[in-house]
């Protein structure tokens, strides 16, 4: 891909995703407080097998690939997604038959698992599951860990140094003299 943003166009935008069918607190793992300043360590995975954590991994490195600035990985994002997921249930069971999906339908398709796959590869399957969500057909067992993961993509990238800060370029708690006016004709 020649940029994040031709990638974020073949699988959708990010923010159409971000309709949960989980209640807030319970997708983000809210309502478990572990003492103060707690956040997801880094070291072993707390849910998921190494095989897993390298297969999400590569699905989010699709999904938010390494460009000017870190990619998913490289951002912490799969640690992220072990995180939220070792807290609730319901998302555990999307991701163990997700990713168990994703592995069978590779094979299925070009007899690898889909992190031996070549990018295009990969892309082809992603593809058709990020235009049924985005089209809100999510009627199967792969669609709805495609919304999973693309969500939690999108949540640990863009609230991640990586993302909040050399991608979007947020600077924080800043005084402003003066607030630009918007330069699109139709606002």
């Amino acid at each position: 891909m020649a940029d994040r943003r031709e990638t974020l166009k073949i699988l959708g935008a990010i923010g159409s995703t971000c309709a949960f069918p989980f209640a807030t607190n319970e997708l983000y793992a809210q309502h478990v407080h572990d003492g103060p300043g707690t956040q997801a360590p880094a070291g072993p995975p707390r849910f998921f097998g190494e095989a897993q954590m390298k297969l999400i991994g590569c699905i989010a490195d699709r999904i938010i690939p390494p460009t000017d600035s870190p990619g998913a990985v490289d951002a912490g994002v799969p640690g992220y997604i072990d995180f939220v997921v070792s807290r609730n249930e319901t998302l555990q069971g999307i991701f163990t038959q997700g990713l168990a999906w994703m592995d069978e339908e590779a094979q299925r398709l070009h007899g690898q698992t889909f992190e031996a796959l070549d990018a295009s590869r990969q892309i082809g399957i992603l593809r058709p599951l990020s235009d049924a969500v985005d089209a809100g057909e999510e009627s199967g067992t792969a669609e709805r860990f495609f919304r999973a993961i693309k969500s939690l993509c999108a949540d640990g990238y863009y609230t991640s140094q990586a993302g909040l800060i050399t991608e979007l370029g947020y600077t924080g708690n800043v005084a402003l003299a003066a607030f630009p006016e918007c330069e699109i004709p139709e606002h």
